[in-house]
């Protein structure tokens, strides 16, 4: 008798098993722990081979792990079971671009038309996909026209992003602008960027933009300006200190922010704190303080001693 309860029980357990492995996967996903999830998505996979969320975040990791033909296969899979789903359609195109990069161009050549439909069937199936447009974009400005590259397509989304987003509309004019050497119409539609969004993103488009352009003052009084709105982004400290170090301007507020920096530094604020010792050296380099321009120096080949950058920075920090 407890025997045959047993057998009962059994497919109950098991389920709590895989639902439990699928839990925990997704707790593991969104902390950003990759390749630990990955094994319990799978096993929640073997016994749900059809999950759609489970297909999607294997395809996601194996995407952030530029295993870009297992990302394939699961947005494929996807694809077909959803063909309506504008998102796996964006995915499915958006790794295989990222292939197409790392394989021979004659390889890469035979991937753009399903890129492209792949992009252009979920532009299509969802009139408000930002990615997808911002995708179509990269894709017919990047191509060159002889297959099938084109501003005026390029010119087209962006349109349509305007309409869904004025904010992403000015940024995609903007870069399209840029792209094609119009730097004055670039800086009108980053300008107006900053001033319908005022994020971040917008700030640092029209700051790289001054800095392409050889105008560090104008790059400088955009961060400050940034810097005045979003008074607590950290990146903000980094981007003044890196104008201070490249151009010998701001150099005593460059040291301040790039201690900030230093000091409230995490990992979501992208650039390494390497990169910050290395432009303190530059700055005392600017100040003709050999000395301390050596210790931060020192201490970015000390983080990383293969550092490129900072291997030449000390070559010239040495001939002050």
């Amino acid at each position: 008798m407890i025997k045959w309860i047993l057998l009962l029980c059994f497919p109950l357990f098991v389920v709590a098993q895989n639902d439990t492995a699928f839990a925990k996967a997704e707790t593991l996903f969104k902390k950003e722990q990759y390749q630990q999830a990955k094994p319990f998505f799978k096993t929640y996979l073997s016994t749900h081979p059809t999950h759609a969320k489970t297909i999607e975040y294997l395809g996601d990791i194996e995407g952030y792990a530029e295993n870009w033909n297992e990302a394939i296969s699961y947005y494929e899979q996807l694809v077909e079971q959803s063909p309506k789903n504008a998102n796996y359609h964006y995915k499915y195109g958006g790794v295989m671009g990222m292939k197409a990069l790392a394989v021979n161009k004659l390889r890469a050549a035979t991937m753009i038309g399903d890129i492209k439909k792949s992009f252009e069937t979920a532009a299509s199936l969802d009139p408000k996909h930002i990615e997808a447009r911002w995708a179509l974009i990269e894709f017919y400005i990047q191509l060159p026209s002889i297959i099938g590259g084109s501003e005026d397509k390029a010119m087209k989304y962006a349109d349509q992003l305007a309409n869904i987003s004025p904010v992403d509309g000015y940024l995609a004019h903007g870069y399209i602008a840029e792209y094609n050497d119009r730097p004055n119409d670039a800086e009108v539609n980053y300008r107006k960027a900053v001033q319908v969004g005022g994020s971040v993103t917008c700030y640092q488009k029209l700051q790289e933009h001054y800095e392409k352009n050889n105008k560090p003052e104008d790059a400088l009084a955009t961060v400050q300006a940034a810097q005045s709105k979003h008074k607590e982004d950290n990146r903000l400290h980094y981007q003044f200190g890196k104008i201070a170090g490249q151009y010998g301007i701001g150099l005593d507020q460059g040291i301040s922010c790039l201690h900030k920096y230093i000091d409230n530094y995490t990992a979501k604020d992208g650039v390494p704190k390497d990169w910050a010792y290395l432009r303190l050296a530059q700055i005392y380099k600017h100040k003709g303080d050999k000395i301390k321009a050596q210790q931060w120096i020192g201490k970015a080949l000390a983080s990383r001693s293969d550092f490129k950058e900072a291997l030449l920075e000390r070559k010239e920090i040495q001939l002050l």
